[in-house]
């Protein structure tokens, strides 16, 4: 058996609010399906979907995304007005660069060029 991907789902505090982060960072437009669930169809990716939990985010996350941008710093700086933040510096080696960041509900992606 195979399986497809239909979507990532990230649980969260306020759909709403966060899949316009995404929907602004990545593209699409956001879709609130009710007050526990939304998503947003990034042109070219696979649907991301926002779930209400009750409890907040405490830990690391244990999978993330790698955004491919041409300058980490620059993309890093325009995602914080957004709610984004950055998590340390940015790292360099011979595969290229990358800049951790914190969505505005603390959930890690990492902005990569290389």
């Amino acid at each position: 058996m195979r399986a497809h991907v239909q979507e990532l789902v990230l649980d969260c505090g306020d759909p709403a609010a966060l899949v316009r982060f995404w929907a602004a960072l990545l593209g699409g437009e956001p879709v609130d399906r009710s007050p526990d669930w939304s998503y947003v169809d990034p042109p070219g990716f696979v649907r991301l979907a926002f779930q209400r939990v009750p409890e907040g985010k405490t830990v690391k996350n244990r999978m993330h995304l790698d955004l491919e941008v041409a300058d980490p710093e620059e993309a890093a700086d325009g995602v914080s007005p957004l709610g984004a933040v950055r998590v340390g510096g940015l790292v360099t080696d011979a595969q290229g660069s990358f800049q951790v960041m914190r969505d505005p509900e603390g959930n890690e992606f990492c902005f990569v060029t290389g």
